[in-house]
């Protein structure tokens, strides 16, 4: 029974690494995939050792397989936190809204801005970019301002030049020393 626990422990290990290496090797984070790799090659060999060694054992099997699936569920929780990466969003609502271009500008996410041609009618479409982190952020941002939003997200693989990395930044720190600004004047009054 001490080897079943064994198992599923690493089996708990084991595949939310894996989880975690795969991500890396699609955002080409190649160092860190390739350590991550390497830890999960070891655990791997150990916990299937284990199992291999008694194939009669079905306590084993049925650990390495309960270990397996948990620890998927588990991979998937740690990759939705860490968030690693960036999003590209459109935005199609029915006219422009400079508040919420504005706003959005302001919390450090890009904006560009077009009219393109629906079914229907001529409506306003806005590519943003923002870290994964903060995508939720954003929608929640959008939907306030345009409940009846259209949204789309997707991971862009790479990306050159342009607003996104150093601007956005920038512009976040600025509109966060700003708001603790008004803060600190607001509650000293």
């Amino acid at each position: 029974m001490l080897t079943a626990v064994i198992i599923f422990v690493a089996q708990l290990i084991y595949v939310p690494i894996l989880t975690l290496r795969t991500i890396m090797m699609v955002k080409g984070l190649k160092q860190k995939a390739a350590a991550m790799g390497m830890l999960e090659g070891i655990i791997y060999v150990v916990a299937l050792g284990i199992v291999f060694n008694d194939l009669s054992n079905y306590y084993n099997m049925a650990a390495y397989a309960l270990g397996f699936g948990i620890g998927l569920y588990i991979g998937a929780l740690i990759e939705e936190k860490l968030a690693i990466g960036y999003v590209s969003i459109e935005v199609n609502i029915p006219e422009k809204n400079d508040k919420l271009i504005e706003r959005l500008r302001e919390l450090g996410f890009s904006v560009s801005s077009s009219f393109v041609e629906g079914m229907n009618s001529s409506r306003c479409q806005l590519d943003c970019t923002a870290r994964r982190d903060r995508e939720k952020e954003f929608i929640t941002i959008v939907s306030k301002f345009e409940p009846a939003a259209f949204i789309v997200s997707f991971e862009p693989r790479n990306f050159k030049g342009g607003y996104i990395t150093k601007a956005m930044r920038t512009r976040r720190e600025k509109y966060l020393k700003k708001k603790q600004k008004a803060e600190m004047s607001s509650s000293e009054q």
